[in-house]
């Protein structure tokens, strides 16, 4: 690794928590709609990956364009994506969890998503435990065993939460008819 590469990458990771720009497309009439309606009339905006901006900042917050109410925390280097993780957080379960964690090849093993998984856990103090919203892979282990050393929850592999779950999460349509179901409602 050059010493300019190495420079910009200590320079990255140290602003993980002070230079982050937010981008938002929520609208809360829609989503007093969706919630008003229990989910029977639902006009609140989803992004795709495509529609997301690349915002002029190290490092910046944006909707998910996957998941809806997940948020995209990326971070920014030489013209291109260096680092990318999608999280949502349970204000009523007190519980985050991260998703799709994915650091470019070149910038990978350079503190990246241990500075972008310790920003949002300083952003969110009021979360008790993290934890990774779909299996872990066999050969990513090393990886979630040193990020996760010393944060409650470890980024271990834990269900979303009933509330996360609701809002559409990560569980494809049936499941979410299941869940309706097993909890007494609608499906969903």
């Amino acid at each position: 690794m050059d010493a300019d590469l190495d420079r910009e990458l200590r320079q990255l990771r140290e602003q993980a928590t002070t230079h982050v720009v937010r981008w938002s497309l929520r609208m809360p009439i829609k989503t007093m709609l969706y919630h008003l309606t229990r989910g029977r009339i639902d006009r609140r905006p989803r992004p795709t990956l495509g529609d997301l901006p690349r915002l002029n900042s190290p490092w910046q917050d944006t909707d998910s364009g996957r998941y809806f109410g997940w948020r995209c925390r990326q971070a920014n280097l030489r013209g291109g994506e260096a680092f990318v993780v999608e999280y949502i957080v349970c204000s009523r379960c007190a519980i985050g969890w991260v998703d799709r964690p994915y650091t470019d090849e070149r910038y990978q093993r350079s503190g990246l998503a241990a500075a972008g998984f310790q920003a949002l856990r300083v952003e969110h103090p009021e979360v008790t435990a993290w934890y990774a919203a779909s299996s872990l892979m066999p050969d990513s282990k090393a990886f979630w065993a040193a990020v996760g050393t010393g944060v409650p929850g470890g980024y271990s592999s834990q269900e979303l939460c009933r509330h996360v779950a609701h809002q559409g999460g990560v569980l494809p349509g049936w499941a979410l008819k299941r869940l309706a179901r097993a909890a007494g409602g609608r499906a969903a």
